[in-house]
């Protein structure tokens, strides 16, 4: 393996000057073969000379003519390779040279072997003692060695490439009817790409690894280098792809699957996923489009025209494959494994994005390959290890890794202008319900009976993708804050809309399936806003409570959802069946309502009104919040009381740890929840228990309590006196925030009592 010094010290230029040197050579030949064709060859083709005598030589003669120029196409091919190598291994320098440069911005030394320590030559005498006495110092010099040794690594990586390349160029190729050498000639069909060297001899390994023939831990080694060094070149990628074609590339994936999941210890599992992985990235690299889907979607004449073009060749011909090979079985009459599920297994490895267009051409080829053969995605007995049976939902998980695409693959509006525009009803056909939406995959058990059950895995990967389609983000990881809410594109807030009034389609939101409920209610969460002011009834362009039938949108690109009321709080009802969701939620929200009580004046003005609007606001928001967490316990009543409180304990004002996806508000907004130390709980668990009396509005306020403390904390913090019962001081502000707290408790009695009839408690 090469070493920091190797590359440091090389002299890449050599590698230019030997190129120029080939190209010398091949200009050479060029001569000789012209010498040769005059002098030599051309005595067979006169006259004079007959018989076998001279039919012999005549073959012989073009053989060797045939053989001058086979040299001048390798030599030409070497200078290539050689500036190709030179290419790289400068560039690939360069980023050694920058990790060393930074390492010693940072206070590193590094010496001419690529030893990484602290420099204590510029440190103060406390600066050298606080590092020596510090127990992370040695991690700190280890990490910044990692990053050199990570470069060098690739320096190695392209260098065994080009060896592979530089060996494999002066092979002759063997059943050329014009080679008379039988392979031990000149090379006339050389090539001066490295990477396409690189891709046939994968390719050759891959062909012995799916024939199940024995491949050795030195091509092992180099099979997983080679998809690492090339993930981002184009010529590799379709390269090794178009000569494995769908079949291989479905086939090899099987066995790197069984590899990585076979139970002998003696197997190296994790190279096998690393390979797995590589060739993920591979498939994503040779199958990328022009363009985006926004612009020209499958279907669409611009996205045909370059289907049928020289340049779209290598896609069209492998999506081609790839439609038969998807509906093959590749498993057993019993088990069945179709290509298709394997296909998107292989995918779900990958670490870098899919196209946004093959994405979307491939769900739509799943869904009608399931329309085509109902039960293609249905699990069969224990299923096959690390293989997601259900394609469909497979490739939304994949999708959510580029989450332009999902938004386009859900968009109700479809993509496309003019006669680019291609409509879509994905999103009612996967989240919806009835005739016209899918019927999700079954787990189906055989044995002495037959038995139908639900697959627990149902629904995440469209989860995920919903999230990503709805936020722009791809999906959060456990404990990820959720960032600044917003903004949102018209499309992105499109398919939130859609999505809630398909699942509240005929009044239904309060079910949403379970594996559904966490991405939804971060994806929720995202739309704090807009969730404000239809809980709040506040703005006309959301047309609340009934709502608007199509988005609002701003100048500046933003838009935000205009659903009807009843629909947002009966969904999220639906998702607040989990418990993490509900707090994720109701923290949101009351953040968000007192993001906008800090923005009021200081002082609460004539008629109160500055005061009392946001007051009033807030007062509906944490109505609708705590009536949503009281039918919660409604439902399902033994354990969620329970539930509750110690959801409260795991909040993001309780412990610091924030739940999953929790949005990041105003620092002001932040401190004053943070004052308002009032347990949410408690509204919660008193609201749930009032609802049986709730016959009448005077029960409608019951859990007003925590929307008082935090108006508290608000008022305390404009510096009125709220343990001043008679207001003393007669402080005019003291007055704004007893209208304040009347205002919250009218309009939170009010969302009480619409919640009594969208969530149907009467």
């Amino acid at each position: 393996m090469l070493t920091y010094e190797d590359v440091m010290t090389t002299d890449f230029a050599l590698l230019t000057t030997a190129a120029g040197k080939w190209d010398d050579m091949a200009g050479e030949f060029k001569k000789v073969e012209g010498r040769y064709e005059d002098s030599v060859q051309s005595v067979t083709m006169g006259p004079n000379w007959l018989g076998v005598s001279a039919t012999t030589a005549h073959t012989n003669f073009a053989a060797t003519r045939y053989e001058y120029a086979a040299a001048q196409t390798q030599a030409k091919a070497i200078a290539s390779l050689l500036r190709d190598a030179h290419e790289q291994f400068v560039e690939l320098k360069k980023r050694v040279q920058s990790a060393r440069d930074d390492a010693v911005k940072a206070g590193m030394k590094v010496s001419e072997y690529g030893a990484v320590s602290y420099d204590y030559s510029k440190l103060t005498d406390s600066e050298r003692s606080a590092v020596q006495h510090d127990p992370d110092a040695r991690s700190v010099e280890q990490s910044w060695a990692r990053r050199i040794d990570d470069c060098v690594k690739a320096v190695d990586d392209a260098d065994k490439g080009v060896r592979l390349a530089l060996e494999a160029v002066v092979l002759d190729t063997i059943g050329d009817k014009n080679d008379e050498t039988l392979g031990t000639g000149f090379n006339a069909h050389a090539k001066g790409d490295i990477e396409l060297y690189e891709a046939e001899s994968q390719k050759e390994i891959a062909t012995r690894i799916n024939n199940g023939e024995k491949v050795s831990a030195a091509e092992w080694a180099e099979f997983q280098r080679s998809f690492r060094d090339n993930a981002d070149n184009k010529a590799f990628n379709q390269t090794f792809v178009n000569g494995l074609g769908p079949d291989g590339v479905i086939k090899l994936n099987d066995r790197l699957n069984d590899f990585a999941h076979d139970k002998d210890k003696k197997l190296d599992r994790d190279r096998f996923q690393d390979i797995q992985k590589g060739l993920a990235n591979t498939v994503a690299g040779a199958t990328r489009v022009p363009g985006s889907v926004a612009d020209s979607p499958p279907g669409s004449k611009k996205y045909q025209d370059w289907v049928a073009s020289p340049d779209g060749k290598f896609y069209r011909e492998f999506t081609e494959g790839l439609d038969k090979s998807g509906t093959k079985n590749f498993g057993s009459n019993t088990e069945p494994l179709y290509g298709y599920q394997l296909f998107v297994d292989m995918m779900d490895h990958a670490d870098t994005p899919y196209d946004d267009q093959f994405l979307y051409a491939l769900g739509d080829d799943l869904i009608a390959a399931e329309k085509d053969n109902s039960g293609i995605f249905t699990k069969w007995g224990r299923g096959h290890d690390g293989v997601n049976t259900d394609a469909v939902d497979g490739l939304l998980k994949v999708m959510s890794k580029n989450p332009d695409a999902a938004t386009a693959f859900f968009d109700p509006d479809g993509n496309g202008t003019g006669e680019n525009h291609v409509a879509n009803n994905h999103l009612k056909y996967l989240a919806g319900s009835g005739d016209d939406a899918r019927e999700w995959p079954k787990n189906v058990i055989t044995g002495y009976s037959v038995t139908t059950l639900d697959d627990p895995m149902s629904r995440m990967g469209l989860g995920a993708a919903l999230e990503a389609a709805t936020t722009g983000h791809p999906p959060l990881r456990e404990g990820q804050s959720g960032g600044e809410p917003g903004p949102h594109t018209a499309a992105q807030a499109r398919v939130m809309q859609e999505t809630i009034n398909t699942l509240d389609d005929k009044a239904g939101g309060e079910s949403v399936h379970e594996n559904l409920q966490k991405n939804l209610g971060r994806a929720l969460a995202d739309y704090a806003q807009d969730n404000h002011n239809i809980l709040a009834e506040k703005g006309t362009k959301y047309g609340s409570p009934e709502g608007m039938d199509s988005v609002w949108k701003s100048g500046d690109g933003e838009a935000g959802i205009t659903v009807g009321k009843d629909s947002l709080m009966r969904v999220m009802r639906g998702v607040s069946s989990d418990d993490q969701t509900y707090a994720l939620l109701y923290d949101t929200q009351r953040t968000y309502a007192m993001e906008q009580l800090s923005q009021a004046p200081q002082a609460g003005g004539e008629g109160h009104e500055a005061w009392k609007n946001p007051a009033s606001d807030m007062g509906s928001v944490l109505g609708a919040m705590n009536s949503i967490g009281s039918d919660v316990i409604l439902d399902e009543r033994d354990d969620k009381i329970a539930a509750v409180n110690d959801q409260a304990r795991y909040s993001y004002h309780a412990i610091g740890a924030p739940v999953t996806g929790l949005p990041v508000f105003g620092d002001t907004a932040q401190r004053l929840v943070d004052a308002a130390t009032y347990e949410w709980s408690k509204d919660v668990s008193s609201a749930a228990s009032s609802v049986a009396q709730e016959k009448n509005s005077e029960h409608y306020t019951a859990g007003v309590g925590g929307t008082y403390s935090m108006i508290d904390s608000f008022a305390r913090e404009r510096g009125v006196d709220v343990m001043d019962e008679n207001n003393s001081k007669k402080d005019p502000n003291w007055e704004a925030w007893q209208a304040m707290r009347r205002e919250a408790k009218q309009s939170y009695s009010s969302s009480r009592g619409d919640a009594a009839v969208n969530l149907g408690w009467e």
